[in-house]
């Protein structure tokens, strides 16, 4: 008889330890490690991310300059469609810097800003205007590119072109 009355309790402190397992299975994964920096990438490596990104440039009949700078923001490859506006030269390396600085599309930076995280405009190098993409080799960002002369969206669309090149 006194075993039957301990078998509600063990019943019940079986559900409770269940349920503490399954709510500590439920939490998220913790966050990978952030991605880090590689070594710059090279001239060559600039001009062939550069040459797929104007391939897609000439293939919509946009006007632009492509920038791609290294890991630190330097640029190492700049050109200007001919009839590209002046200004896009800036910011398109600004683009470019933003996105190798913060190892995130500057593009990301637009949607936070769009969602109402208007701090970011005091973030130093930050560009939240879409057109920059990192440029990633190895699982390391090693440069980025950055766009201007199109829409947000055109920008983006040769960036992101000319980052899938990169080997």
């Amino acid at each position: 008889m006194r075993h039957l009355a301990l078998i509600p309790a063990a019943i019940a402190a079986a559900l409770l330890l269940a349920t503490e397992i399954q709510a500590q299975s439920a939490q998220p994964p913790p966050p990978s490690a952030p991605m880090g920096y590689g070594a710059a990438i090279t001239l060559e490596q600039a001009k062939s991310v550069a040459a797929a990104a104007e391939a897609e440039m000439k293939k919509n009949n946009f006007n632009m300059v492509i920038t791609v700078v290294g890991p630190n923001g330097e640029t190492i490859y700049l050109q200007k469609a001919d009839v590209a506006g002046n200004a896009s030269i800036v910011i398109a390396q600004d683009k470019a810097k933003h996105a190798a600085l913060f190892k995130t599309a500057s593009k990301a930076y637009q949607d936070r800003l769009a969602n109402g995280e208007t701090y970011i405009l005091r973030l130093t190098g930050a560009t939240p205007v879409a057109g920059g993409v990192p440029l990633v080799s190895g699982g390391k960002v090693v440069g980025a590119i950055g766009i201007s002369g199109g829409s947000a969206a055109q920008d983006h669309q040769v960036a992101q072109a000319g980052a899938d090149s990169i080997k």
